[in-house]
């Protein structure tokens, strides 16, 4: 193949995968005019503009507190999910467990069993156990569903992973919690920094299992949109919906740019 039909293919390839990202974008990208809009319905394209919805955003304390509620659920999913993630893709990676094929399959279930069969079975746990519309339970429950999110890019990178600097740490005296925070952490932090992204993606954005564990008192953002867009059609909603799609750009990019960086250093 010649230098310019190579060319030709690359720029074809770039051509059809911008389509196809645009074809993927788009519809979320409609959302961000029609929070401007200057009227009390959704008119596309916006007639006028106007930025009453997101001051009618900031100004409700019902928004304010989903908004609260939803960031504090994503953070403490982080932090949880990430830790037994990032401790089962290690021991799935590196210790012959008997049935080790069965224990991956069930950690990574919640991304095949639909969302409803899980709320069901753990709005009737929670119901005895008297955690709906807790904190304590919203976590839980989100965590489940982010686990299989961080097991699969950790072990991806503990794939790519030369075990040799482990047995070269442990030569040199490091035991292997040591060996683990200074050696092997530090190198497959990209993967742990994705799943703990797309941990906070998954609560963050969840509202299926959140409908059957939520309690007036305590409602995430998509579950406030939710009851929201089945009562009227204030594009307030379209203005939640635009922080939520900021936010998890953000966050990606972010994460794209540590992950980038990493790479070049090693």
């Amino acid at each position: 193949m010649t230098r310019r039909a190579r060319t030709f293919w690359r720029v074809l390839l770039g051509v059809f995968c911008a389509g196809v990202a645009l074809w993927l974008v788009a519809p979320s990208l409609i959302v961000v005019p029609l929070s401007f809009t200057d009227r009390p319905s959704f008119t596309f394209p916006p007639t006028g503009w106007s930025t009453r919805w997101y001051q009618a955003f900031f100004a409700d304390p019902a928004w304010l507190a989903a908004l609260q509620a939803s960031l504090e659920v994503g953070v403490l999913v982080v932090i949880v999910a990430t830790t037994f993630g990032t401790a089962a893709a290690v021991a799935l990676s590196r210790t012959g467990l008997a049935g080790r094929q069965g224990i991956r399959a069930f950690l990574l279930a919640p991304m095949v069993v639909p969302v409803i069969v899980v709320a069901v079975g753990l709005y009737a746990l929670f119901l005895r156990l008297n955690l709906l519309g807790t904190l304590f339970g919203f976590v839980v429950a989100h965590s489940m569903l982010a686990l299989p999110f961080v097991i699969v890019p950790v072990m991806a990178s503990l794939q790519g992973f030369d075990r040799r600097l482990e047995d070269a740490a442990a030569i040199c005296g490091a035991n292997r919690w040591t060996t683990f925070r200074t050696v092997t952490l530090p190198l497959v932090a990209p993967g742990v920094l994705s799943g703990a992204l797309f941990a906070f993606a998954t609560s963050f954005d969840e509202v299926v299992l959140s409908l059957f564990i939520q309690n007036p008192y305590l409602q995430t953002l998509p579950v406030k949109m939710y009851a929201s867009v089945t009562r009227d059609t204030d594009p307030t909603i379209a203005a939640a919906a635009t922080l939520i799609l900021v936010l998890t750009t953000c966050l990606t990019v972010v994460a794209g740019v540590y992950s980038r960086r990493r790479n070049r250093v090693h």
